[in-house]
C-alpha cells in the first residue's frame, strides 16, 4: 500500500507528464503549416541551423522550464 507522501509524489509526477504532454501539442497547433516552397526560400535565406554560429545563441533552458 502506497504512503501518503508516496501517492502525492505519484500525482505530481502524473500532472507534471500531463502538462508536458499538453503544453507539447499547443507548440504544434501554435507552429504555422509550412509549404515545401517556403521551406526551401526560408534555407536559402538564412541557410541551416548546423551551418549557424553556436556562441550567437542563447540558452533560454532554465527559463522555459520555469
Amino acid at each position: 500500500m502506497l504512503t501518503q507522501a508516496e501517492l502525492k509524489q505519484l500525482i505530481k509526477e502524473s500532472v507534471r507528464e500531463v502538462l508536458k504532454e499538453e503544453r507539447l501539442g499547443l507548440y504544434e497547433l501554435l507552429i504555422p503549416y509550412v509549404s515545401n516552397e517556403e521551406m526551401k526560400e526560408i534555407k536559402e535565406k538564412y541557410g541551416i541551423p548546423s551551418n549557424y554560429d553556436e556562441n550567437e545563441f542563447v540558452d533560454m533552458t532554465e527559463w522555459v522550464m520555469e
